[in-house]
């Protein structure tokens, strides 16, 4: 599947040797190996070396930060096991620019206040192919407070959605969802990323992706609604079933129909 179709990133710990072999069966359009903060220091060497014998199929590997001093024996270690592509932590366009001389796919993790303010920068870097937001950290950093709806990230949420777009790249992936029993909620914080314009999550189960693979598609209200415009559509503008349609309605629903498949 190419990047741009991407919904779920699955985020997996290097090191367990179960998990990383579940996380292939999850039905995910992307699996990240981490070998980040989901590894204990004592622990990444023992993950480095599983990435030989059990690495998933096409999988990412998110490696540890430009400024962490572990990042060239990372690179080192997935030189040549076929991964898929990096997924750079903390991220800003000098790291992304190392990353994308391994000649990888990178998507790289906007959690920082600069890396939020550069994103545009990091997304012009080639071999970048997405943005994704790292809540957790950036929040930390801000002193943000968790709200109902997340209106703490808007701002954050929104701009990667502009710099990513303007940088010709796909939209933008939301950051994890804490919560690992509350599919409801999951599918509502989807629901409304989507709507912000983000096109895909990252998770930290396997239990997640079905959740958000059909929550970041088109559902059947706007799937008809988009069959309706481009049946009834006349040309410059018109009316269809009480609504004006121009060409960026038209092009709007074409896009649905382009996600639904």
């Amino acid at each position: 599947m190419s990047p741009a179709a991407w919904r779920s990133l699955l985020f997996v710990p290097g090191d367990d040797e179960r998990k990383l072999a579940s996380a292939a069966q999850a039905g995910a359009d992307a699996v990240v190996v981490d070998l980040e903060d989901g590894v204990a220091p004592a622990r990444k060497d023992a993950a480095r070396a599983l990435l030989g014998s059990a690495l998933p199929p096409g999988a990412l590997v998110r490696v540890n930060g430009f400024e962490s001093g572990l990042l060239e024996t990372d690179l080192e270690a997935v030189r040549d096991v076929g991964v898929g592509g990096l997924v750079l932590p903390k991220a800003s366009p000098e790291a992304a620019e190392m990353l994308a001389s391994q000649g990888l796919p990178v998507v790289a993790i906007a959690e920082t206040a600069d890396g939020v303010r550069r994103a545009f920068e990091i997304a012009c870097v080639p071999r970048v192919v997405a943005l994704l937001l790292g809540a957790v950290d950036l929040g930390a950093q801000l002193g943000l407070a968790p709200l109902g709806a997340g209106d703490e990230l808007l701002y954050a949420r929104s701009k990667l959605v502009v710099d990513s777009v303007a940088a010709g790249i796909r939209p933008p992936f939301d950051s994890v969802h804490l919560a690992l029993d509350d599919s409801e909620g999951l599918e509502q914080a989807c629901r409304r990323a989507r709507a912000l314009g983000l096109r895909g999550k990252a998770c930290i189960h396997p239990e997640q992706v079905e959740v958000v693979n059909r929550a970041f598609g088109p559902d059947e209200e706007e799937l008809a609604w988009a069959r309706r415009v481009l049946a009834e559509h006349e040309g410059g503008v018109s009316r269809v079933g009480g609504e004006m349609v121009d060409k960026p309605v038209v092009e709007r629903a074409r896009s649905i129909l382009g996600e639904a498949q």
